[in-house]
């Protein structure tokens, strides 16, 4: 019903949404893997493809638990492995007999790699006219720059986003989040959605050309303002603030040397807070939401040195505490370790653990939508390379004795 939460019977547990959906896997690394584990906590049957012997090179990935990558075991959730060497003529009815029954299949090769391997869209589609097809690149399938690689820098410095927070003569530091690998990802998983949803009216699937990059830029337009202004004929100045020039939006210094991050952008926010730490003589009668575009020009200093002054007379806990009781937004700047350890994370239950069968009892992160159901709280562990290449073929329609001719055609390993 409209503009009300359906209630679920009592004792029932709904179904997940892709419930019944079989994805095929060919993508390694990132932001493949991490797009067909969020597929699976939303219900659908994963089955990753690797290449025998070496499988995801992101298996190798430091840290480790006991054995294997920390970060496999985070984006690989829920999936099954099979391995086969695509390469050898005899694996070409296997794979052919397992993309005939997939609803969606991913794949993060290089531009061509997957027609010279007679698995592209085209090849598929003309025996399985209902699939879902995705292919994953830094840069699209077309194009000047289709064939360069893919890495999450170039892609973040191509967008124009980096810039923005750049000094004159002065690189920007590297990110520390894969913002295109990421955007890539999530444009994935909606584009997968939408094929599924668009398939049930049409009877046919689609092609999905998934570019890391067109995914950022479309995630941009805030450092694109100025940029879009001009493409439009106007000078695009005063700039949006939003990369630190502001005061009331800017990072300072601890008593005990950490940093903490200051969002108090509103005037009424401001006021409050203000009065808060005993300051109101910087509240300013006449600020308007226009003053927040050239950084509060005049009042800028005496806001930069009273927040510099209140964060240096504080600890970093007792900022946090200090947020925490009053909803201000000046708030600490979490290591990693210092993020997961937070009650909020908590006490929202982000963090769930799983007993794994070598690595002991390993924690995951919870897909937020699995607190309306939508997706699996618990990950079943990563796989094995190769752990279930024996189940998937049998539910295939081979027989144990051809699953044991295939074995001595050494296609799986």
């Amino acid at each position: 019903m409209s503009g009300t939460q359906q209630s679920k019977a009592p004792g029932t547990t709904p179904p997940l949404p892709l419930d019944g959906v079989r994805v095929m896997d060919f993508s390694r690394l990132l932001p493949g893997p991490w797009a067909t584990q969020m597929l699976s906590e939303l219900g659908a049957d994963v089955v990753k493809i690797e290449q025998p012997g070496i499988g995801d090179p992101s298996r190798q990935n430091h840290p480790k638990f006991h054995e294997e990558s920390v970060y496999f075991h985070l984006v690989n959730g829920n999936k099954r492995s099979i391995t086969l060497n695509l390469a050898k003529p005899e694996a070409a009815p296997v794979i052919r007999r397992l993309l005939a029954r997939a609803d969606v299949i991913i794949e993060s090769y290089r531009p061509g790699v997957a027609r010279k391997l007679g698995i592209d869209y085209a090849s598929v589609a003309a025996y399985n006219p209902r699939v879902i097809y995705g292919s994953v690149t830094g840069f699209g399938q077309t194009g000047p720059m289709a064939h360069v690689a893919g890495h999450d820098l170039v892609i973040q410095g191509m967008t124009g986003h980096m810039a923005r927070a750049m000094t004159p003569g002065t690189p920007p530091p590297v990110p520390g989040f894969q913002a295109g690998d990421f955007a890539g990802a999530l444009m994935t998983v909606i584009g997968v959605q939408a094929a599924l949803t668009q398939r049930e009216k049409t009877g046919v699937g689609n092609e999905l050309d998934i570019s890391m990059f067109e995914a950022l830029l479309h995630m941009c337009p805030i450092p694109l303002t100025s940029a879009i202004a001009r493409l439009a004929g106007h000078s695009g100045e005063p700039a949006q603030e939003v990369f630190g020039r502001n005061p009331r939006y800017a990072t300072y210094l601890t008593q005990d040397q950490k940093p903490v991050a200051v969002s108090l952008l509103e005037t009424k926010i401001w006021s409050d807070f203000c009065v808060n730490i005993g300051r109101p003589d910087l509240i300013a009668a006449d600020e308007t939401p226009a003053d927040r575009l050239t950084a509060h020009g005049e009042r800028a200093p005496a806001y930069h040195a009273a927040l510099a002054r209140y964060c240096a007379g504080h600890t970093w806990a007792q900022i946090q505490a200090h947020m925490i009781k009053t909803g201000l937004a000046v708030c600490t700047i979490a290591s990693p370790d210092e993020a997961l350890a937070q009650a909020h994370v908590i006490e929202r239950g982000m963090l769930e653990y799983i007993d794994h069968p070598r690595e002991g009892r390993i924690p995951h992160l919870v897909n937020p939508l699995a607190r309306a159901g939508l997706a699996r709280r618990t990950h079943r562990p990563a796989p094995m390379l190769g752990e279930h290449t024996d189940d998937v073929l049998g539910e295939a329609g081979y027989s144990a004795a051809e699953i044991t001719a295939l074995r001595a055609a050494r296609i799986f390993e």
